[in-house]
């Protein structure tokens, strides 16, 4: 037995192949969503947010739109619009929560773009009625550990 083919697989080398074979997969892509997509419904009741949002809740997701006017040149934390905005529109309570913005939390730290310029967001998605312990901002629909990419 001391002399084995060199072509014969071994635990050894069936382990290898399996890690390279795991590492050199593609990572999942994110799930693209729209901002016509986030809601079922909404009216004089309030809203109910869409099957697949909440299916999706917790997965990457990515999301095009605009920087809403931020606070600071830089921040940790901006809100996405479907349409460009001139006021900041996430000074709501829960109750007034407009249904074409989104929070998003980044990564890190991150030089904001301008208002007009398009952006695609991906990160992790959270749903549901939030309140930020720093700012006290409420949001419905957050996408978190996020970053962006002008499109």
């Amino acid at each position: 037995m001391a002399n084995l083919a060199p072509s014969m697989l071994t635990r050894r080398r069936f382990s290898i192949g399996a890690v390279l074979a795991l590492l050199s997969r593609p990572a999942k892509a994110a799930e693209w969503i729209a901002f016509d997509t986030l809601y079922k419904s909404f009216g004089v009741r309030g809203f109910e947010f869409s099957d697949r949002i909440v299916a999706l809740k917790g997965q990457e997701v990515t999301l095009t739109g605009y920087m809403a006017p931020p606070l600071r040149a830089e921040s940790t934390f901006f809100v996405l619009t479907r349409e460009p905005l001139a006021i900041c529109p996430f000074c709501q309570s829960d109750a007034d929560w407009p249904v074409d913005i989104v929070v998003i939390h980044l990564k890190a730290e991150t030089p904001l773009v301008s208002a007009g310029a398009k952006i695609a967001v991906s990160g992790r998605l959270e749903v549901g009625s939030s309140t930020d312990p720093d700012s006290g901002f409420v949001s419905q629909i957050r996408i978190v550990d996020a970053s962006y990419r002008r499109v």
